[in-house]
């Protein structure tokens, strides 16, 4: 879980009062400030950092350092406040989050490769690298920099909707789904259809893919085009994910139609054994090819409805991450998939009446 300060220093007067009861109702875990009367105030849920003041034992004293003699001489409960403007004060950084319980990092200049030389520096360090964002779009980049991002982000919100958003998006996370085993009860040849490939910003494991369906209650955990084929090189990052008209389950327990995603799009990863990750869109290919429906049911009875493109090289996942070749299956095999027990409306899930069928 990523961490999230609240910088008070910068904030506007008339905003003030807002932007502390958001944070103290969003539960952050810190708020920043450089006068300790202020801190005062805030309830025990919340930590208090005092920046450059003489702070109690209740609150984390964080003090600017410019070099290694100031940074020597911090007490060990103390947070190191780092101003990176060039490689001496890069090297303090790195330095400071090593040694520190906390460390504050801020940075002159735009790129983010400094930032990525402090993570690596402190990827063992028990500490917590805590980088200052101008807003919550920087924020957003801070947390997937070498892909685990700094442990923390501290920003100057410039209204109490800043506090709830950073919140949101620290705490973002896909939970793993409770996959379901399939048993296919018929195959056919449907004829001409479009069909589309999801083209992703990601590299998939081989036993990833995504969950397509033609029913908003039951899904097929379609297959990457991570494996080798004979004819043609692999593409990892794509998924052959079925007709136009099909559901795919993304984060929030939303859905979106295949036909209706777009490049930048966020859709969901999902393994075999479970578990989900967040991976963006890069393009959508729609075309035109021969069809083929699979129809399945679940342990528990319910019927689930996949169409896919009618060839070989299109793949399906079965337990244990098995590879399936959908031209290959057959009434009994089993395959991997998810059942969902909610209707839906626009992609949402609503309680009405609803029949797919």
């Amino acid at each position: 879980m990523k961490l999230a300060w609240i910088d008070l220093r910068t904030v506007p007067s008339d905003q003030r009062a807002a932007v502390v009861d958001a944070a103290v109702h969003a539960r952050v875990d810190a708020i920043v400030d450089s006068d300790m009367a202020v801190l005062e105030t805030l309830p025990n849920t919340v930590k208090r950092v005092l920046v450059d003041g003489d702070a109690p034992g209740s609150a984390i004293d964080l003090r600017p350092v410019a070099d290694a003699a100031e940074l020597a001489a911090l007490p060990p409960e103390a947070a190191a406040l780092v101003d990176v403007v060039d490689d001496r004060t890069l090297r303090l950084a790195c330095d400071a989050a090593i040694a520190m319980p906390h460390t504050v990092v801020q940075f002159a200049d735009p790129t983010k490769i400094p930032l990525e030389i402090v993570i690596a520096a402190a990827d063992r360090s028990a500490g917590n690298l805590v980088c200052r964002a101008e807003d919550i779009e920087e924020a957003r980049v801070i947390v997937d920099v070498l892909e685990k991002g700094s442990e923390g982000v501290l920003l100057a919100p410039r209204s109490a909707g800043d506090v709830f958003e950073l919140v949101r998006m620290l705490r973002a996370t896909t939970p793993d789904l409770t996959l379901a085993k399939l048993s296919v009860d018929r195959i056919t040849h449907l004829g001409l259809g479009d069909r589309v490939c999801i083209d992703t910003c990601s590299h998939f494991d081989e036993d990833e893919g995504m969950l397509v369906g033609s029913y908003a209650h039951g899904f097929v955990l379609c297959c990457s085009e991570t494996h080798p084929l004979p004819y043609m090189p692999t593409r990892p990052f794509r998924i052959n994910a079925g007709a136009l008209h099909s559901y795919v389950l993304g984060q929030d327990n939303r859905t979106n139609y295949l036909s209706e995603l777009k490049s930048g799009d966020a859709v969901l990863a999902v393994g075999a054994d479970g578990r989900t990750r967040r991976i963006v869109v890069g393009r959508i290919k729609l075309e035109s090819r021969p069809l083929l429906g699979i129809d399945a049911t679940s342990e528990d009875g319910v019927k689930v409805n996949l169409i896919v493109q009618d060839d070989w090289h299109v793949r399906v996942l079965g337990p244990g991450g098995a590879v399936l070749n959908v031209t290959e299956l057959k009434p009994g095999d089993a395959l991997l998939g998810y059942v969902a027990t909610d209707k839906r409306h626009v992609g949402w899930p609503v309680g009405e009446f609803c029949v797919e069928k």
